[in-house]
């Protein structure tokens, strides 16, 4: 799951822009539009904190396309676990797009839509999808940030059909999901040339599910060793233990919201 946001070792992914020459003059213009690129390869890959791939390393992916306008698109993609989305899923898409602005000096504001993809993932023999819409506005100064995502559809497929066999434990029937939230503050700092501290805390509610609401934190700190970024970051949640796990075919069980310490290395073109 993106991020732009997106990157579970707490990245901030680097963006290279290119410059158009005008033909008629053969100067240098301001680019009216770029495009940009970026790989990671990582130890686990954690959404909000929950671990998307049992635990298992990730590797990941995806492009932007932004124009001077404001406007905005682009595409990410990861490996994710068959335990968590079931049915042959193993990958993730997502898929989004906004408008930025300055209203002033130092502050962007951000509003777009993101939409989750699971190729051929269904909720065991629901054949419900766990493909997951949300709209979010964001905005930034300096050298903070904060963000929140509403869900136009089910939480990734949960409602009164799925809730008894949902992906990490049974839960209660207690209607859809719809509505669901979350709020994500980030603040980064450079503390050395070319290499910046990310702090983050995190807040998931889930509509008429309760019990599966949790924070999540991250202390992270990324380093532009040129041919790439290295990352190191600690991840970690109050998610109920015992709700937010899943078992593999021989029977191994996992606490996917348990604290942990993801290590990346990224590379943006």
């Amino acid at each position: 799951m993106q991020k732009r946001i997106l990157s579970i070792a707490i990245l901030s992914a680097l963006t290279t822009f290119a410059n158009h020459t005008a033909a008629q003059t053969q100067q240098e213009t301001p680019a009216t539009e770029t495009t940009a690129g970026n790989l990671t390869i990582a130890n686990d890959y954690r959404f909000r904190g929950i671990s998307q791939t049992f635990k298992q390393p990730t590797i990941q992916g995806g492009f932007d396309y932004a124009h001077s306008s404001g406007l905005y698109v682009g595409n990410w993609n990861s490996n994710v676990s068959g335990n968590s989305y079931q049915n042959g899923g193993s990958l993730e898409m997502d898929l989004y797009g906004g408008y930025k602005f300055s209203p002033t000096k130092d502050v962007t504001a951000d509003i777009g839509l993101l939409y989750y993809h699971y190729p051929n993932a269904s909720i065991a023999t629901t054949n419900v999808k766990y493909n997951n819409g949300e709209i979010y506005l964001g905005g930034s100064y300096k050298w903070f940030s904060a963000k929140y995502s509403y869900g136009l559809t089910d939480f990734f497929g949960l409602k009164d059909s799925t809730a008894g066999v949902y992906a990490f434990s049974p839960l209660v029937q207690n209607g859809g999901s719809k509505g669901s939230g979350y709020l994500d503050l980030n603040a980064n700092f450079e503390v050395m040339n070319k290499t910046t501290l990310t702090l983050h805390a995190g807040h998931q509610t889930v509509k008429n599910y309760g019990a599966l609401n949790y924070s999540d934190y991250k202390i992270g700190i990324a380093r532009d060793v040129g041919f790439a970024t290295l990352g190191l970051a600690v991840v970690a949640t109050d998610a109920d233990k015992n709700l937010w796990k899943v078992s593999n075919a021989a029977g191994e069980s996992k606490e996917l919201g348990t604290a942990t310490v993801v290590v990346s290395v990224s590379k943006a073109f």
